[in-house]
Order: C-alpha cells, then sequence, then structure tokens
C-alpha cells in the first residue's frame, strides 16, 4: 500500500562540512523521490491537509500533479494561491500546519508536503521554466503596499493577479523583508528569494527601494497622491532586550542587528564584503525560538567554538521547529535550558567576558498555557562569553502608527485591524503580517496579506467601508 512506503527523507550537508560554510543543509527530493512521496498520499474526498495551510493551497491536486511527473502543472496548482513556494517550502513550520492534518499522520508518518511544494519550485526555477500566471484585465485601481516582506509580496502578488497597478514601497536597499535580512542564507539562499520577487516583477508588480513611509511621505500623503488603498505590512522588526545589567557592553547584539550584518549586509562573505561583525569563541544565544537557532547556527559558522543556546524552559517548551534544533544539535550547539539570564559582566574595557544566571524550575502553566519557569535561590552560576546575542523577540516600529492620524493601534503597538477583513480604523487602509499579530511565522503573514488582499479588492470594486 502507498501509506506503507516509508517517508522520504532528503539528503543534507555532513554537519562537520556545512558549519564551515553557509550553502543550503538539505539537498531537496530527486524527481525519482519526489514521484514516490507523491504516490503516498490518498487524496482524501475530504482533504484536512487543506484547513491546516494559511494560504489554503490545494495540496490534494499538486500533489496528485507530482505523482503523474506533471511537475510544471503542480507549481501552477501552487502558485494559485502561494506567490512564494520555494520559501514557504523551506520555512514554513509544515509539521504543525498542513503535515499535522495529514490523514496518514493518525497511523503513520505524513505526507512530506513542504519537500514537495520545494520540489515543485525547485524544479520550474532550475528549468527556467517559469509556470504561467494570469493576470485579469487593468481595472484603473492604484495600490501601495508597505513593507517586502511575506505579508507584502503576498498580498501584492494576490491584488496584481486581479488586476490593480501595485507598487512596493520598501524601507532597506533590497526587497524581501525578513526573508533576506532574518533568515540565514543556509536556511534559505538569498538567489530563491530573489527568483520569487522577480517572478512578481514579471507579473508588473513595481518595487520602490529606499523609501521609508512615515518619515519623508505619510500614508496621508500616499492617499492624497492618488493611492486608492494601502496595505501596511512592515513587521515587527525592534527588538526587545533582557533589561538586565551590562546590555550595554561591547559584544551584546540584537539577534536583529546581528542576523542583519551576517545576512543583508553579507558579513559571512567577508573580505568580499567588509561587514564588521564581533565572531566570538564563546557565544551565548538567548531565547528558544527559529531566530535564536538562526542566530547560534550563524555564529558556529562565523568561528564559535563554544556556543550556548541559553533557554529558561526546557527542550519541551522550545518554540522553534523540531528541524531547526536538530540541525543546530547536530552542528555542536550546546543548550543550557533552565537556565535564565541575570546580568552581564565586562572587563575593564567595557567588553563582554561573561554572563551570570539563574538556574530554574518548571512551576504552573502561565498565560501561555507553558510551565512558567521559577527560579531556583542561590543557583547562580555564571558561563564565559564575549559575544550575546539577544532572540527573544521583536515588537513593530511605531513610525508608522505615530504618523498616521486615525489609525488604531494596541497597548502592544501593532495594528488593530477587523479579523476577517484586515481593516484598519482608516478608511482605503489594511493591515497583516507581524505588524498586525506581533512576531509570528512567515507563513501566517502571507495568510495575512492574501486575505487582506481579497478584502481590499472588495473595497475597490465596491466602496463600501
Amino acid at each position: 500500500m502507498a501509506n506503507r512506503t516509508p517517508r522520504q527523507k532528503m539528503n543534507e550537508q555532513d554537519p562537520a562540512e556545512r558549519i564551515r560554510n553557509f550553502n543550503e543543509v538539505p539537498f531537496g527530493l530527486t524527481d525519482e523521490q519526489a514521484v514516490i512521496e507523491a504516490k503516498r498520499c490518498i487524496q482524501c474526498k475530504k482533504p484536512t491537509c487543506v484547513e491546516g495551510c494559511p494560504v489554503r493551497i490545494d495540496i490534494p491536486a499538486f500533489i496528485k500533479a507530482i505523482s503523474e511527473e506533471r511537475f510544471l502543472d503542480s507549481i501552477e496548482i501552487i502558485k494559485r494561491t502561494n506567490s512564494l513556494p520555494a520559501v514557504c517550502g523551506r520555512v514554513c513550520p509544515q509539521e504543525i500546519q498542513c503535515e499535522e492534518r495529514c490523514i496518514l499522520a493518525k497511523k503513520f508518518q505524513p505526507v512530506a508536503i513542504g519537500h514537495l511544494e520545494r520540489f515543485a519550485a525547485d524544479y520550474e526555477r532550475e528549468r527556467e521554466q517559469l509556470a504561467a500566471q494570469k493576470t485579469l484585465p487593468p481595472t484603473g485601481k492604484k495600490i501601495a503596499i508597505l513593507g517586502s516582506g511575506p505579508a507584502g509580496l503576498t498580498a501584492a502578488g494576490e491584488l496584481r493577479k486581479l488586476g490593480h497597478d501595485v507598487t512596493i514601497f520598501e524601507a532597506l536597499h533590497s526587497p524581501g523583508g525578513v526573508l533576506v535580512y532574518g533568515i540565514p542564507e543556509f536556511r534559505l539562499p538569498k538567489a530563491i528569494v530573489q527568483y520569487e520577487i522577480e517572478a512578481l516583477k514579471k507579473l508588473g508588480v513595481q518595487i520602490a527601494l529606499n523609501r521609508v513611509v512615515g518619515m519623508s511621505e505619510t500614508i496621508d500623503d500616499l492617499l492624497s497622491q492618488g493611492y486608492d488603498a494601502i496595505f501596511i505590512g512592515t513587521g515587527a522588526g525592534l527588538p526587545l532586550f533582557l533589561e538586565v545589567p551590562g546590555e550595554n557592553l561591547i559584544g551584546v547584539y540584537s539577534a536583529n542587528e546581528y542576523l542583519t550584518r551576517a545576512n543583508l549586509m553579507k558579513a559571512y562573505m567577508f573580505p568580499l564584503y567588509d561587514t564588521p561583525i564581533i565572531k566570538g569563541k564563546n557565544v551565548g544565544v538567548f531565547g528558544g525560538g527559529n531566530v535564536a537557532m538562526d542566530a547560534a547556527r550563524t555564529a558556529r559558522r562565523l568561528g564559535g567554538e563554544n556556543v550556548y543556546i541559553i533557554y529558561r524552559r526546557t527542550r519541551n517548551e522550545l518554540p522553534a521547529r523540531a528541524e531547526e534544533v536538530h540541525h543546530a544539535e547536530e552542528e555542536g550547539i550546546i543548550f543550557r535550558l533552565l537556565s535564565n539570564p541575570t546580568r552581564f559582566i565586562g572587563d575593564d574595557k567595557g567588553r563582554l567576558r561573561a554572563v551570570e544566571c539563574l538556574r530554574m524550575e518548571l512551576g504552573e502553566p502561565d498565560s501561555s498555557g507553558r510551565p512558567r519557569p521559577v527560579p531556583v535561590k542561590g543557583s547562580e552560576f555564571a558561563i564565559d562569553i564575549d559575544l550575546a546575542i539577544i532572540a527573544i523577540g521583536n515588537s513593530p516600529n511605531p513610525i508608522i502608527q505615530k504618523t498616521t492620524p486615525g489609525l488604531e493601534r494596541s497597548k502592544w503597538g501593532t495594528i488593530v485591524v477587523q479579523e476577517e477583513t484586515m481593516r484598519t480604523s482608516k478608511r482605503g487602509v489594511f493591515a497583516g503580517g507581524d505588524i498586525v499579530s506581533g512576531a509570528a511565522t512567515v507563513i501566517l503573514a502571507m495568510g495575512a496579506g492574501r486575505k487582506a488582499a481579497q478584502s481590499m479588492d472588495e473595497y475597490l470594486k465596491t466602496g463600501e467601508w
């Protein structure tokens, strides 16, 4: 039976080799593996996997196409609802979304939906056979998209397919948002992000770089310039800190700054790119999410001999994807769990030399539903580190909220929207992604961008608010 066939495993770089380079870790499925894996799908009459997908890809249809070796048909099906398939196939948490809902998961391993999506997207890109995407006739409506991260790119693609004139305004010198400044090359090659963006440009999406809306120009300025609707997808790029003594020592980075230097500013390609970055031998990364794993694995590749993940709960509570934790462990990252930093210790020149921590134990669940970490009195201990990377989350940059009268925001600084329509309190202005939800996943941001695009299209057709 097809469902008894073992799940196909992607080949990967050897850990001892990959800690010396920034090349992508998994190699992807071969054509033969993809067909075998696709044939494991039992083509359910009520495909629950689709319900688990934030952008509602027709999963059974694209998998069936792969099983019949109609590889370009499969990517055409995916692109009907997903503008960034090669990205999603690599960084989506499929194990808690589509694959978790797979019927096979009840008795066997679920179909490798994410790996098959990556395969279809890579097949198209590697053969330079762009799947046809159709756009409806021009509507004459102009839309401004603020931010070129996953939410903005998705909204732009959907709106362009509906016939609208779309311009993305990006504050940085390169489009892609968190996909280029946050996620390392070894997990998401930048050439792949660029390819997906080029596909949107071929659809007719325009991108204006180095345009910080909220400073030289505001949302009201754009509305007065003839834009009929605006989507805010500027993400959550303001880093949170531990707020413990010593955080201003030389050698303490936010994960945002560290990963931006390494990725967008290409510090890992020294001396070709002369971007300064501190390369610690003993590195402490504080946090347990995907960003913490990205920072730790980057530090390892930049020469870190002892790289620690310092996290106040246990392995069971780590919010990072299981695959990322597994890769980090293979690469020699040291997990110091049930540990909470209390202060950073420096030398007489203001340089970081150690971190003092308290041991923790788990208590009753807190508001997140996870066990609350409780300090163990008198359990202080120190870890020698010369580089610290704080990866405990981000909040939205307040620039747009502060410069847009009539735009309601929450006490956390996020923009308030109607959940079903992604409409803000300001007429013609919509928002989605991390600027609304707080820091979340790429695919959830994409789902919000798609939902907003559909709502914006309806508004532009009816004029009703």
